[in-house]
């Protein structure tokens, strides 16, 4: 890919695709921040690209930016909510170099959706 930036879709098989779709989140910041959507025929679902990170289950430190900003209906507010939440900067994870926990990140989200 020489150009990258002008593709909007990149199709491939599920190991190039899990490849590329890691090191694009990481360059948006690591895996916490890229949502992935998997696609059917008659439905789709959407997810953190890094999955159920089995590694820090049950210590309410994983980053949930990825999951919220796959919810398509409520992208926009959604959006709008998560990157006030940033450029606050006093409840982010951990990965992003905060304290917060993943429900204090999610309780400041929501308190910036009004």
């Amino acid at each position: 890919m020489r150009f990258p930036q002008a593709m909007d879709v990149v199709l491939c098989m599920n190991l190039y695709g899990d490849i590329l779709s890691d090191l694009a989140a990481e360059a948006a910041g690591g895996l916490g921040m890229a949502p992935s959507g998997c696609f059917g025929d008659r439905w789709a679902y959407f997810e953190s690209v890094h999955g159920s990170a089995p590694d820090i289950a049950g210590q309410a430190i994983a980053n949930p930016t990825a999951t919220i900003l796959g919810l398509a209906a409520e992208a926009g507010r959604l959006e709008a909510a998560v990157a006030r939440v940033y450029r606050d900067g006093r409840r982010l994870t951990r990965d992003q170099g905060g304290t917060a926990t993943t429900r204090e990140f999610c309780k400041a989200v929501l308190e910036a959706l009004g």
